[in-house]
């Protein structure tokens, strides 16, 4: 670790691990089990602590709080962990808290997302890669967002939902159940309009994907079928758009999986 990088207001402890670029900014604490990887940036007055490793090319921008024990009152001291990954933006005042043993002892942040202001993930959450969660989204425990997922401003999520991928959830949504991916929606309750077809277009969705996409969302929101029956129809769609199998199966994984039950308002 280069001195010259660490600004001489910032406190890292002797027990951290920063790789020999990691740049930390005034007023900045850094703990004693935090592992930090090369080409990060700790801006001013951040706090990363905990059991947090942090990949390569990540940006905490200033007033951070980073590897937080978790707000759960069953919490007692026990040592679980946040890991984040490469390429992330992290903005002001974003907290995200390490894991319980209630789950997987283990908080998640995947590569390449942009994490807005005021942004609160909590314990045990599993994040993807490549999401845009924007300001002042809160994230109760336990809630898994898949790739690619973009989450509106204001928007609040109940702890153990799923937020699949490729989803858009407009700003001051309430989510209350597992949002499925691909779908677009808003509302308080979150309520499902359709397919996000202009960002799957825009990530390399073949039109025959998207086309089979949209017949999907029919079976499970428009044709009055129950979640099961929907996913046997989905397959039976598979195989006559072999073309499109992989992107339907994504849906059928997810609905096969256990949840919350998925948004329908």
């Amino acid at each position: 670790m280069s001195q010259g990088l660490i600004h001489p207001t910032a406190i890292v402890s002797p027990g951290a691990s920063l790789a020999s670029d990691v740049s930390v900014g005034p007023f900045s604490i850094i703990g004693p089990d935090v592992v930090i990887g090369a080409g990060t940036q700790v801006g001013p007055h951040c706090v990363i602590d905990g059991h947090t490793t942090i990949g390569e090319k990540n940006t905490f921008y200033r007033f951070c709080s980073i590897g937080g024990i978790p707000q759960d009152k069953k919490y007692k001291g026990e040592p679980t962990r946040l890991e984040i990954g490469n390429g992330n933006m992290v903005r002001e005042y974003v907290t995200i808290n390490t894991g319980t043993l209630q789950d997987v002892g283990v908080t998640r942040v995947g590569d390449d997302n942009w994490i807005m202001a005021y942004v609160h993930i909590a314990h045990d959450c599993q994040i993807g890669s490549h999401t845009i969660i924007a300001n002042n989204v809160q994230l109760a425990g336990h809630i898994h967002v898949q790739d690619w997922a973009i989450i509106g401003g204001s928007t609040a999520a109940h702890q153990f939902v799923r937020i699949g991928a490729h989803c858009m959830v407009g700003g001051n949504s309430a989510i209350r159940q597992d949002i499925p991916p691909y779908v677009i929606g808003a509302g308080d309750p979150f309520r499902p309009v359709g397919i996000n077809s202009e960002g799957l277009g825009r990530r390399g969705f073949s039109a025959e994907s998207l086309s089979a996409l949209k017949e999907a969302y029919k079976l499970l929101y428009r044709r009055q079928l129950t979640v099961e029956q929907a996913v046997v129809q989905m397959k039976a769609l598979q195989a006559e758009r072999p073309e499109a199998a992989e992107a339907v199966q994504a849906l059928v994984d997810f609905l096969s999986a256990e949840g919350r039950g998925i948004s329908r308002a």
